[in-house]
Parts: C-alpha cells; structure tokens; sequence
C-alpha cells in the first residue's frame, strides 16, 4: 500500500450525516486522534488542521477516521460557510504513515469503506466551500485530499509530489479523476509517471494552485479569502459546488436544462428575498 489509501470518487451529489468510528487494522499512533487532527470554528469558517507536525502530519488509520468525521461535520453544521483544511508545521500532510503502510493488504483496503460511515471521498460530497492552506510538502492521500479542495493557497517553497509510480502503485484516492481536471491530461500524466518534486510556484503556474505566499503567509492568506467567501449566500455557494461537478460530465443540454430549474428554485429562496428587499431600501433612501 501507498501515501495514499485506495478508493473511488464521484462528483458530490449532497451533504452526509456526521460518522461514527469503526474499528480496522494498522499501528494506533501514540495520543488521541482529536489531538492528531484539530477542529476550530473561527468567523464562520470550520479550519481542520492536521496536527502531527513531528511525522509531517503523515496520516495514520485513526488520523483519517477523524478527518473524514471532522469534514462532515463541518458540512452538517449551520454554522460553518466555508471549510479550511491546513497543516501544523512544516508540512500540509506528507501522505501516509509509513508505519501504518507496513500493515496494509488487499484485505485491509478492501475494508476502508465499512471502517467509517462517512464516504472516503466526503471532501468531495459537501456542499461548502473547501480550501486547502498548503503550508508545506504534500505527497500521496495529502495530494489527493489538497486536490479535493475547490481552491489552492500554497507556500512558495511547499514541496508537492504524488509518489505512488516510486512504490509500485497506481494514481490512488481518486487522483486519477481529480489531477486531469485542475492541470490538463498531458501535465497530469508527467506528475504521476515521475513521481518528480515541484515546488508551490511551479504548482501555480501549472494551475494546480490559485495563490502563492511565504509559508508563513499562507494560512492567513486563505483565511482572508474564506471570510471574503463567508460574507456571500451560502446558499448560492452550496449549489454551485454541486453545479460545477455535477456539470462537469453532462452535455450542454443537459447541464442548461439543470440550471433552470436551480435558478426558478433561487428566486425563492430566503438569501435572493433578503437581497433584493435590501436593494429595494438602498434605492429608497437615495
């Protein structure tokens, strides 16, 4: 097994209820996994921080239970707008541990999905706004998981690499369907044959990353975006994440024909009454 656990993915097609932890095979780490994987609510924003900064937050068995948790969570709550997924330390999440890898079998990756009952691919499957602030090197399910987010904030001198042609496997998490995306067949294919390191900048030129900023910039810089992002309808933010990977694979017709019916349902809703009623005063008042 990999940096990386294996699973499949799909476009999200709504919010799942939170999970509960399922017992399953691997090393435990030593401490609580809350401590290992930290959630904080701050102006609307749910950050989740990988917090194993002495292992480069490298992922352990009980670690990905809780993210997976933590994410549904985040996407069940009405008090979160926005998710912000970053890293302790010098590190976003440098892919799997590699004690817990030793104890992986076709066995225990057939398992994976009954260990949780949140989908491995929950990242994916809510319906707000997820940002990853890479604060440094990102390898294997932590690429994969950087890719699930719909927006990229990297460090400039963040090493990124997928890792997997370096042991044996194949483009695991669903990166197969997520890399091609944000960088094109051709760039795609060159990062995963290669396995090479790049840096944040060179992943911004690639479009594999929105900003760049100095490390210790970086979690601020995507905060600031995300209460930018806060201050919209959260509404209008839910169904265009769904109309964006929902679309993604349908015809014009198909995807016009969608976006009809989203917009008659729109008009409707608290968030387009509230703003036109504010308009409305604003004209008023001139």
């Amino acid at each position: 097994m990999s940096s990386a656990a294996s699973e499949g993915h799909t476009a999200p097609n709504g919010s799942v209820g939170r999970s509960s932890r399922a017992a399953g095979a691997g090393i435990e780490p030593a401490g609580d996994s809350e401590d290992l994987v930290l959630y904080q609510l701050v102006d609307g924003i749910a950050v989740i921080t990988f917090n194993r900064a002495d292992r480069l937050n490298a992922l352990t068995r009980p670690m990905r239970l809780r993210l997976l948790e933590l994410l549904a969570k985040a996407g069940d709550s009405p008090d979160v707008r926005v998710v912000v997924l970053t890293g302790a330390g010098r590190a976003f999440c440098a892919g799997a541990d590699r004690d817990y890898l030793t104890t992986i079998d076709a066995a225990a990756i057939r398992a994976l999905p009954s260990q949780s009952d949140v989908p491995l691919d929950i990242a994916l499957r809510i319906n707000k706004p997820v940002i990853a602030a890479i604060n440094g090197a990102v390898a294997g399910i932590g690429f994969v998981y950087a890719l699930m987010a719909d927006i990229r904030f990297a460090a400039e001198d963040a090493k990124f690499t997928t890792a997997f042609a370096k042991l044996g496997l194949v483009a695991e998490g669903g990166l197969s369907w997520l890399l091609p995306r944000a960088v094109g067949t051709a760039r795609a294919l060159d990062l995963l044959y290669s396995a090479r390191a790049f840096n944040g900048i060179e992943a911004k030129e690639m479009g594999l990353v929105q900003w760049t900023a100095p490390a210790d910039e970086v979690l601020d810089a995507a905060m600031a975006y995300a209460r930018a992002l806060a201050e919209n309808s959260a509404y209008s933010l839910s169904q265009m994440r769904k109309q964006i990977y929902r679309d993604w694979n349908r015809d014009w017709d198909e995807a016009y024909a969608s976006m009809q019916a989203m917009v008659t349902e729109s008009v409707e809703q608290p968030d387009f009454i509230r703003a036109m009623n504010e308009r409305r005063d604003r004209m008023t008042t001139e």
